[in-house]
């Protein structure tokens, strides 16, 4: 299992560029899992729905399943946020894993950037920066690939993915 992760901020375009990654790396054969970091209050759950129903009245963990999928929620009820290294323990194994979000904890990362934020670049204050994926010429000797260049950025992706127990040796310094 390796790892990969797409940094940036907030609008830069992750979601929507991992859209278009993933079924590339799948046509290559690679199973492919997510981790994305959210904000606090985000929710996979509908108010009215059993489930939601069940965490509302306390349950500590509520899984759900159907003949199409499975997920499982765990309330943290004032426990601190679980850190990277935990969540990658959690995950089943495939073979490559994409980090998206979580741009301040050490990790390989790609850098996603898009000019109209109006953000500056993550790369210059962070060593773990690898490769920047943006939609303006990048002066840096790190590679870089167009937004658009779904193809160069898989393969990006594929080339700075490293195992995961080096990842998490990374994560827990």
């Amino acid at each position: 299992m390796k790892v990969i992760g797409l940094a940036g901020w907030s609008g830069a375009g992750k979601t929507t560029l991992l859209t278009r990654v993933i079924p590339l790396l799948r046509a290559d054969g690679l199973r492919v899992s997510v981790i994305k970091h959210a904000h606090h209050k985000f929710d996979v759950d509908r108010p009215g729905k059993d489930s939601w129903r069940h965490r509302e009245a306390g349950a500590e963990e509520v899984l759900v399943s159907s003949a199409n999928r499975w997920a499982l929620m765990h309330e943290l009820r004032g426990e601190r946020e679980p850190r990277l290294p935990e969540l990658l323990r959690r995950l089943s194994p495939v073979d490559l894993v994409v980090i998206e979000g979580y741009k301040t904890e050490p990790h390989r990362k790609i850098e996603i950037f898009r000019a109209a934020n109006e953000k500056p670049f993550l790369f210059p204050t962070d060593p773990d920066i690898v490769g920047i994926a943006a939609d303006v010429a990048v002066e840096t000797s790190l590679p870089t690939a167009h937004l658009d260049d779904i193809p160069a950025i898989a393969a990006m992706m594929r080339r700075f993915a490293i195992p995961i127990d080096d990842a998490l040796a990374m994560a827990e310094m």
